[in-house]
């Protein structure tokens, strides 16, 4: 008996042992799966009512994920379909524009903006349109400074689609700073920026992006935000007020083109940040300057190059938008090859810690 006993104790753990040997380990999730997931978690603790995001690998859009509703109203789901307002990430796509003028010889940077654009009043110093890229200008942003806005009638319905026309929101307005020794960032300044474009190109800035940028990358959804036309897929917008979420109002974006007037799918903003880790329509020097940060007259080094944030992490680049209807981020690691694309439709949202996380799953291995 006694010996049964102590057979029993012996061969008892190693049958559990055995056991356990037979049951296979867990499968780990993949990428795809890991990204998926993150971005699950942030809807869920952020309460998101819509949101989309793209994960870039091998300079490649690898996955994509949609989430919750474009309309929570009328139950219509967030699909590869909806547009969001891209809001400051439009600034980018300005910067694009600027070099390829550079690069075609129709545009210096480093020479006086009323050369190109004598309507522009002038000021007490010099500005140029490479400051204007790198928020240098001394331009007034929205709170920052008194903004003086020019009155007189106009012709059009919706005289603001003319990006220089849009200028009367602010061109009367005095200088926060001597342009060159402050940041101080300013969609007004990239609506002037445009303005420049416009002159430079010789053609409407909306149709210099529409035939050089977004055509050539195949972005069929992005296009203005002109909130008079009724395009197809927009995703309503949706802010806080109290503990209720409710419908955001319809501002109109369609004065601050350059600056972050555009929308789109989310594959129009994945294939906008392919374009920048394959360094399309630009050659290699042109992304070299938009992607260096930027230099004050003291020598002090800013955090932004033209037309993009040049983010902590050593090497990636891109912009966040923020603006009524949208949160959305466009992040790139051009030495690695990945990046990361994400839009809502909640001004609530906080994208930067999560772009965090999911930049670090789009860089890790399958």
């Amino acid at each position: 008996m006694r010996y049964q006993a102590a057979l029993l104790a012996l061969l008892f753990p190693a049958a559990l042992l055995a056991q356990e040997a037979a049951v296979p380990p867990l499968a780990k999730k993949s990428r795809a799966e890991r990204f998926a997931a993150r971005v699950q978690k942030a809807k869920e603790r952020q309460k998101l009512v819509g949101v989309a995001a793209a994960m870039l690998v091998d300079r490649k859009i690898a996955s994509c994920v949609y989430l919750g509703w474009a309309d929570r109203e009328r139950k219509l789901p967030v699909t590869a379909k909806t547009r969001f307002r891209w809001a400051s990430i439009s600034k980018s796509v300005t910067a694009m524009r600027a070099m390829q003028l550079v690069e075609s010889g129709k545009l210096d940077l480093d020479r006086d903006i009323r050369s190109y654009l004598p309507s522009f009043p002038e000021k007490p110093h010099v500005i140029t349109t490479r400051q204007l890229l790198g928020h240098l200008g001394g331009i007034v942003h929205y709170r920052n400074g008194k903004v003086i806005r020019s009155k007189r009638e106009y012709k059009s319905e919706h005289p603001f689609a003319d990006v220089v026309l849009a200028l009367d929101t602010f061109q009367l307005s005095p200088l926060i700073a001597e342009p060159g020794t402050k940041y101080s960032y300013t969609t007004h300044g990239f609506m002037l920026v445009g303005a420049v474009l416009q002159k430079a190109g010789g053609m409407p800035f909306a149709l210099q992006v529409q035939e050089q940028i977004s055509k050539p990358l195949g972005m069929k959804s992005f296009e203005p935000d002109y909130q008079w036309k009724k395009l197809p897929h927009r995703a309503v917008g949706y802010r806080k007020l109290g503990a209720l979420i409710v419908p955001s109002t319809n501002t109109d974006v369609s004065w601050k083109l350059p600056g972050g007037g555009y929308l789109s799918d989310l594959h129009d903003l994945a294939r906008l940040g392919q374009a920048w880790l394959r360094k399309e329509l630009l050659s290699d020097k042109s992304y070299a300057q938009m992607w260096t940060a930027q230099t004050l007259k003291s020598g002090k080094r800013t955090k932004y190059g033209l037309g993009f944030s040049v983010a902590k992490e050593k090497g990636q680049v891109g912009h966040a938008g923020a603006q009524e209807k949208t949160r959305s981020y466009l992040l790139v690691d051009p030495e690695g090859g990945f990046g990361v694309a994400i839009m809502t439709n909640s001004e609530y949202a906080k994208l930067r810690p999560l772009v965090r996380d999911l930049m670090k799953i789009a860089g890790s291995d399958e």
